[in-house]
């Protein structure tokens, strides 16, 4: 099934007079949450979804606490999760300090297998 997109309009944000563009937004079409993951992961083994849904909160605590420590959480081919952070600039790596980190955000890098998934899609226009 091709993925949705739609035309949006933006402005250019290096000149804000020159006419606005458009441009292909993909259109999610609805959401999996635990739930579903565990169900349709224990119609695909023999686990059964309750003992699926357990492994999926586990898993989603333990990426949660191991990305506060600082780590990289490599999830095999799906890819890893880490850390990141922007700051200010400052004239001496001495001046550098916590206070200089404006924002933090978490990294994902997918594996070879979820981006040559991208290989395969189609799209479709919505509306």
């Amino acid at each position: 099934m091709p993925i949705k997109f739609k035309s949006q309009s933006r402005k250019n944000p290096r000149d804000l007079t020159a006419p606005e563009k458009f441009y292909a937004a993909a259109i999610a079409d609805g959401d999996v949450d635990l739930d579903r993951l565990a169900e349709l992961i224990s119609y695909q083994c023999t686990v059964t979804e309750t003992d699926c849904y357990a492994v999926l909160l586990a898993l989603e605590h333990n990426i949660i606490g191991e990305l506060g420590q600082g780590r990289i959480v490599k999830l095999g081919r799906l890819g890893n999760f880490q850390v990141g952070i922007s700051s200010t600039g400052s004239d001496t790596a001495a001046e550098v300090s916590a206070t200089a980190i404006t924002k933090s955000r978490i990294l994902f890098r997918p594996g070879k297998k979820l981006r040559s998934m991208l290989n395969d899609v189609s799209f479709k226009k919505a509306g």
